[in-house]
């Protein structure tokens, strides 16, 4: 197991993040909970679920997106845009398991198809308003796959 760290704890989690989570795990692994930096513990298990989140719909709103062009701009296909497809359903298959971030997913499904929307006007000079206003898929045909 990793030494004991150098500097405090709490000044530990400032300087190196990584030092102060392997002096954490040290602390658990031997059950020196009464050690534990729990104001940075907690401060640090918070973001991680935000980023979590974050990630979520980000490749959610990715994976829409491409899904949208390869819809409606078939002649345009991209071995790309199927690659981009294929990666982003295959790491949301993966988070999306775990039942909070499916129901994260699920519920934020209207709002990333929104950016999605916007984004895929962009990228293929199409009006928003040519993309249907409602998303027309459920989260388990998005993370299905097909031939995209």
């Amino acid at each position: 197991m990793t030494a004991a760290p150098a500097m405090p704890l709490t000044e530990l989690y400032e300087a190196d993040e990584t030092a102060w989570l392997d002096a954490m795990a040290m602390l658990i692994a031997e059950r020196r909970t009464s050690e534990f930096d729990l104001p940075n513990l907690q401060e640090y298990i918070e973001s991680m679920a935000i980023r979590d989140r974050r990630e979520t719909i980000n490749r959610l709103i990715v994976l829409l997106m491409h899904i949208l062009k390869w819809e409606y701009q078939p002649d345009a296909r991209t071995g790309s845009w199927r690659s981009t497809i294929r990666e982003q359903r295959r790491q949301l298959r993966s988070i999306c398991e775990r039942g909070v971030l499916r129901i994260h997913a699920e519920e934020n499904l209207a709002e990333a198809y929104d950016n999605a929307r916007l984004n895929a006007s962009d990228e293929t000079g199409l009006n928003v308003t040519e993309f249907s206003f409602e998303c027309p898929w459920t989260l388990e045909q998005i993370l299905a796959d097909d031939d995209a």
